[in-house]
């Protein structure tokens, strides 16, 4: 069973930076494997912000582009999102996602098959 469990929400001041961990189990599928991020404002759709597969390919919403970053150390089966020059619309309840290997791309309209209880980023004026 997939385990996803994230840390490192908070709340900053805009063009501030923050960091988020997300450490995962159970997520190969095929010796593959598909994490990312994606983030959820109550009543709105979620949103994917960013994808990493096993293979190298990287996606990011264009809304983060150039801003934030996606990365996945193996060895201790942790992912990370670093968030650069936050806005106060990045403000979401991030969650940390295993999505099949196939669909690994946050324009896939449903990625985020797993998920864990999201940790929260709130980002002021």
């Amino acid at each position: 069973q997939v385990h996803l469990e994230e840390s490192g929400g908070g709340s900053v001041q805009a063009g501030g930076s923050l960091r988020l961990s997300c450490i995962a189990s159970n997520f190969m599928h095929n010796g593959q494997y598909c994490l990312g991020w994606f983030r959820q404002v109550p009543g709105k759709e979620r949103q994917g912000v960013a994808s990493i597969h096993s293979d190298g390919k990287i996606t990011y919403a264009d809304s983060v582009q150039g801003r934030f970053t996606v990365s996945f150390d193996y060895a201790a089966n942790t992912l990370y999102l670093q968030m650069n020059s936050l806005k106060p619309a990045d403000t979401a309840m991030y969650f940390c996602t295993a999505e099949s290997p196939t669909y690994c791309s946050v324009t896939y309209a449903q990625f985020g098959s797993y998920y864990g209880r999201g940790t929260q980023v709130t980002v002021t004026a």
